[in-house]
């Protein structure tokens, strides 16, 4: 589905990261954790990039508004994206892609992600709290420091309406004082403190492609059977 949508709120919700909503077109339906292409309709510059991007959906298809988030970079495309004046229109190009939360509930779901690779990963786990899914999920969350992580407090809250649903966020600055969580980067031994048979789950990883690649390979190297791993990369950084 090709159309427009109207730009209704921008907010920030983290260190140099920016969410927007968008007016949900009529009828429009798409599945937690896909995504679509959004162009910017006659925009004052451009670049050899394009007017085009490919974001996933950070609202759940119950909610009443569609929204993306990203990080902020100086990019042209970026640039205007985060000027954008409320009102303003994008023309939107999907969904797309089966980064989705799989049927059956009685598999857990292991969610092992980077940064903004969070995105898509907020709409499987509000959709399936809202549904009342029986999923076990556990999401660990790697994000340089605190103020880095978008979404912190909607996970808070979704562990206390969800009781499926475990939150682990990773600080990966080993420097940060003030922090009592899980830190440094992921790796087998933080795997096992949270799941304890390594073969029950799906494992989603999302985020920058050098640590997709990185855990993906850990997964494998702890015997996790390759069809139990689902990836989504996000490039330009």
């Amino acid at each position: 589905m090709i159309t427009n949508v109207k730009l209704l709120k921008k907010t920030e919700i983290a260190k140099d990261t920016m969410a927007f909503y968008f007016e949900k077109p009529e009828n429009y339906e798409y599945r937690a954790g896909q995504f679509a292409d959004y162009t910017l309709i006659n925009p004052p510059e451009t670049d050899e990039e394009g007017n085009a991007r490919g974001f996933s959906f950070i609202t759940a298809p119950y909610e009443e508004n569609i929204g993306i988030a990203t990080r902020l970079r100086n990019t042209t495309y970026k640039r205007i994206l985060k000027d954008l004046r409320i009102g303003a229109e994008l023309k939107l190009d999907g969904p797309y892609g089966d980064f989705t939360l799989h049927k059956t509930e009685s598999i857990p779901a292991v969610f092992i992600i980077g940064g903004i690779g969070v995105t898509p990963v907020r709409s499987m786990i509000a959709q399936a709290t809202h549904d009342k899914t029986a999923h076990k999920m556990i999401l660990l969350h790697a994000n340089r420091t605190a103020k880095d992580a978008p979404f912190a407090a909607d996970f808070e809250r979704l562990t206390i309406e969800n009781p499926n649903f475990t939150h682990i966020p990773i600080v990966t600055d080993t420097s940060v004082s003030d922090w009592g969580g899980e830190r440094g980067h992921v790796d087998s031994n933080m795997i096992k403190r949270y799941v304890v048979d390594l073969n029950a789950p799906i494992y989603y990883l999302s985020g920058p492609e050098g640590m997709v690649k990185t855990i993906r390979q850990l997964l494998v190297s702890l015997n996790v059977n390759e069809d139990k791993i689902k990836t989504e990369e996000f490039t330009g950084y």
